[in-house]
């Protein structure tokens, strides 16, 4: 906000104090909220939609109205890995029921790219295919079924290319679609050369479908003087509108994309959206009529890229008591064909290698393998979960190793105190809201984590089949995009005569509450009920040059933009209320839905309808930058991150050693939301991540034959948890702290980082696994952490037989 803003404010709760005082606000900070009764933040509000949602009355993509003469297209998919075309016959897609037209390559008017980054990401294919599902031609019909039907029929002539489908191979055939990074702190070899005791080892982790319940769908509507109207489900509305634009060889001026809700998005429709959007605008375009391009499931998974798969090579040196002195590792992620997302996912991941723990002297690599397989891109986490595991697998080994309880391991390692030093990360940034000690004793104590490790003990030693096991686990996870000029956004808020508010941001709904969020917000810069404030849909012609709603930015960034510009009314609204009633603005209070000034109570609405008769303007922009960002990518260095979120959970599970099957039968968690805008909405969002996160590392395995197909690409092979899978004991809190950085509110984000809160799970059935061999021999266990692979696991454990001591 402008430093030379009035002192007028909506009145709010005093704000509960933090452990630790929270920074000045910063000269651009609008003024700290006056203590009272009163507040539209903070309260646990119901999400704006969930009526609707209960209901069925909540529209998505697929459920707005066709205009008349609206056709159905279906993509005609690669059946090769990696091949060139040799020919390609498509008289019998043509000739089938209902088809109006078949697009390939050619007949795109502009620019055959979708790459969000680097443009090596063909809408269609033109003449080389490189993973199995690979778009390679369009087909537009009368109906969705006829153009699917007449998708398959189409003979192709192909010359087989050798194929690369793993990121181990890719390492081998140094196959990259970027040039790897590296990032060093200290002298890590002369580190490991003074340490008393080295791990080394390898770890695979898998990749995870997003699986939103709506799937993939665009729909393009031709407007007048070359203008096309496409509704789709995004995270990333600007981004569509600069690809479509692109693809039929336009301005973004004659493109508008609007989304008013997705059905789960996880970051599988921030960049990947772009293909469906851009096939459905050409086909549009070239037949002046509206498209829709609705995925089928299996095509949906088929095409579209997943979390990244990581392969990790490390080496840990470590003294007596398990404090690491010296980290190495090397990580190569499954990219795919093309780069996609790919770089900032490994950026990501470099920068979340140290999680919770201070590094004083590492090297740390990562790659983007380049495979013939689908390009991978942003998952809830961005490669955040994939960094910190690696570090958690090798604590979690250094502990049994020494004989000692994972958890005084990691307590060991965190980062210092407050005065205590060890307080900046391996790439350069102090932290300096650290509050992950007092988190975590605060849920070792309120989860009885001592009692449950003792009990367990003496479980596992009467059970000789059935093996319980325990982990706690922390978070700290770095919040902004990792590319400074994304954190930023804007809004627009108006202010009818009736006293109604409407407000338009460029963030998008996918669930997770945002348009709550910011309704509240906007509320209480007004001081009106929340009934009294709307959103609508996001759309490129009302806020343009937006961010994609991700990296746990949507509320941050958004709901900033909303109060500048609510703020800016309320000024003018202030002003106006001391010229009518006397007094100074500074004195005009906004609370209760009541304008207060000079002893005089007015109601909002009668205020507003006034204020219009005296021609005040009723409506703002609003517009917000995250200060104190920087990034180096060629050093990797810098204050990449505007704050971090903490958090940290305890599982406790039993594993069939005969079966290899396993049960969450408790989880604890406590997370760092700070001052929460809504708490039932970040209480859910935690929940949530929970299990998304546990699917990750346990049931949710992709699996590619050798001729690099997809072979997990429906319900039917592809295991999400479901809610058997939830712990009957699930306990979820919010850790009271406020943010120290001038967020909204002093509130956190809560999108991405409960998501790591789950690697508990993975390794309390580590734990469990441990326990067949007496904590003498590390589980070989890998994630997904299936049935299968908890087997191998247990098999390895007896055939080892003898202890495994520290080098």
């Amino acid at each position: 906000m402008p430093g030379s803003a009035p002192a007028v404010t909506a009145e709010a709760p005093a704000a509960p104090q933090a452990d630790t005082a929270p920074a000045a606000p910063r000269a651009d900070a609008a003024p700290a909220p006056a203590a009272a009764p009163w507040a539209a933040v903070g309260k646990p509000a119901p999400h704006e939609s969930a009526r609707l949602h209960v209901l069925g009355q909540a529209d998505y993509t697929d459920d707005i109205a066709e205009v008349r003469g609206t056709l159905h297209a279906a993509l005609g998919l690669s059946a090769r890995a990696h091949a060139r075309i040799l020919a390609i016959d498509l008289s019998r897609v043509r000739a089938s029921r209902g088809v109006t037209a078949v697009y390939t390559a050619s007949d795109i008017p502009g620019t055959n790219d979708c790459g969000p980054i680097i443009h090596d990401d063909p809408i269609l294919a033109d003449g080389l295919v490189q993973y199995v599902g690979q778009p390679v031609f369009i087909v537009v019909a009368d109906s969705h079924d006829n153009a699917r039907r007449a998708a398959r029929l189409a003979e192709v002539d192909y010359e087989e290319l050798p194929a690369i489908l793993t990121p181990q191979a890719a390492r081998a055939a140094q196959s990259y679609v970027l040039p790897p990074m590296r990032l060093q702190r200290g002298d890590a070899q002369a580190a490991f050369e003074r340490a008393p005791h080295r791990v080394k080892g390898e770890l695979y982790v898998g990749g995870q479908e997003q699986f939103y319940l709506e799937g993939q769908i665009a729909y393009a509507i031709p407007q007048e003087n070359q203008g096309m109207l496409v509704q789709c489900s995004t995270q990333h509305p600007s981004e569509m509108q600069h690809v479509v634009a692109h693809a039929l060889g336009l301005h973004s001026h004659h493109v508008t994309v609007e989304c008013r809700r997705m059905g789960g998005g996880f970051g599988g429709k921030e960049s990947q959206s772009a293909l469906w959007s851009a096939a459905a605008a050409v086909a549009a375009s070239l037949l002046r009529r509206p498209v829709k391009l609705r995925a089928d499931r299996d095509d949906d998974m088929l095409v579209t890229g997943k979390r990244h798969c990581f392969h990790y090579e490390y080496e840990v040196g470590h003294d007596d008591d398990g404090r690491i002195v010296a980290a190495r590792v090397d990580m190569v992620s499954r990219a795919g064909y093309s780069a996609d997302l790919s770089g900032p996912v490994a950026t990501r991941a470099v920068c979340h290698f140290d999680n919770a723990y201070y590094l004083s002297d590492v090297d740390i690599r990562a790659a983007c393998g380049k495979t013939n397989t689908q390009s991978n891109t942003a998952f809830r986490g961005f490669g955040g979960p994939q960094g910190a595991i690696a570090m958690e697998y090798v604590l979690d080994e250094i502990a049994r190793n020494l004989g000692r309880d994972a958890l005084d391991v990691r307590k060991l390692n965190f980062y210092g105190r407050k005065g205590e030093g060890r307080d900046v990360t391996p790439y350069g940034q102090v932290i300096v809201d650290n509050v992950i000690h007092e988190l975590v004793d605060e849920l070792e104590a309120g989860s009885d984590y001592r009692a449950c490790r003792a009990a367990i003990e003496a479980y596992n030693r009467a059970s000789p089949v059935l093996k319980k096991g325990l982990a706690l686990t922390p978070v700290k996870f770095g919040i902004a995009f990792n590319v400074t000029h994304l954190n930023q956004a804007g809004a627009l808020v108006h202010v009818y005569v009736d006293g109604s508010i409407l407000v338009n941001h460029g963030g998008t709904e996918m669930g997770q509450g945002v348009n709550t969020k910011i309704m509240q917000v906007v509320a209480h810069e007004l001081g009106v009920d929340l009934a009294r404030v709307r959103v609508t849909a996001t759309r490129t012609d009302k806020v343009a040059n937006t961010s994609a709603t991700a990296a746990s930015t949507g509320a941050d960034l958004n709901g900033k933009a909303a109060q500048d510009a609510a703020y800016q009314i309320r000024q003018r609204l202030a002003a106006f209320a001391a010229r009518q009633y006397g007094g100074d603005p500074d004195g005009v209070r906004f609370a209760a839905d009541t304008v207060s000034v000079a002893g005089h109570e007015i109601p909002f609405g009668d205020l507003v309808a006034k204020a219009y008769l005296a021609r005040v303007q009723l409506w703002s922009d609003g517009f917000y930058a995250t200060p104190g960002l920087s990034w180096d990518p060629k050093t990797m260095t810098g204050n990449p991150f505007s704050y971090f979120a903490y958090g940290a959970a305890v599982a406790e599970v039993v594993v069939d050693t005969l079966t290899g099957e396993w049960k969450l039968t408790r989880a604890d968690a406590l997370y760092d939301a700070g001052r929460s805008l809504n708490p039932a909405l970040d209480i859910g969002q935690v929940e949530g991540a929970f299990i998304q996160g546990m699917g990750w590392l346990t049931t949710e395995e992709l699996r590619w034959n050798g001729a690099g197909k997809l072979t997990t690409h429906a319900p039917s092979t592809y295991k999400i948890p479901g809610v058997s899978d939830c712990p009957e004991d699930f306990r979820v809190r919010l850790f009271d702290n406020a943010n120290v950085e001038d967020s909204i509110h002093r509130s956190k984000a809560v999108g991405e980082p409960p998501l790591l809160l789950p690697f508990s799970v993975f390794f309390a059935i580590r734990d469990a696994i441990s326990s067949v061999g007496g904590h003498r021999v590390d589980p070989p266990l890998q994630a997904p952490a299936t049935c299968e692979a908890i087997l191998d696991a247990v098999a390895a454990v007896q055939a080892a037989g003898a202890p495994v001591r520290a080098a």
